[in-house]
């Protein structure tokens, strides 16, 4: 726990050029998504697929209710995700990240 939280604090510095919202969706991530999507959401991690550039109706069906929304197909064909409903008030800065992300981070 103390080292998610200081990889948290660590992660929610903003950096030059990136708004506040891609700092705060990065801390969450690093806490919440990283250690089974990778670090670079471009990337596919231990347990996930890589998730750069979701839809924010994608991130928040998957986020609140590890759920997909109407006529979405799966990247993978696996229910090990769960429900993370604490993280509804950040799903706008989760999305604001994952879009940063497809854009800066190397593929």
């Amino acid at each position: 726990m103390a080292a998610a939280i200081a990889m948290a604090s660590l992660t929610a510095c903003q950096r030059a050029g990136e708004p506040k919202e891609v700092a705060s969706g990065r801390a969450v991530f690093m806490a919440n998504c990283a250690s089974c999507h990778n670090t670079n959401p471009n990337l596919a991690g231990s347990l996930g697929p890589p998730i750069a550039g979701s839809s924010r109706e994608l991130v928040k069906a998957r986020v609140l209710h590890a759920s997909y929304p109407p006529g979405y197909k799966p990247k993978r064909n696996t229910h090990l995700m769960q429900p993370m409903p604490w993280l509804a008030p950040k799903i706008d800065d989760l999305t604001a990240f994952l879009d940063y992300a497809a854009a800066h981070y190397k593929k």
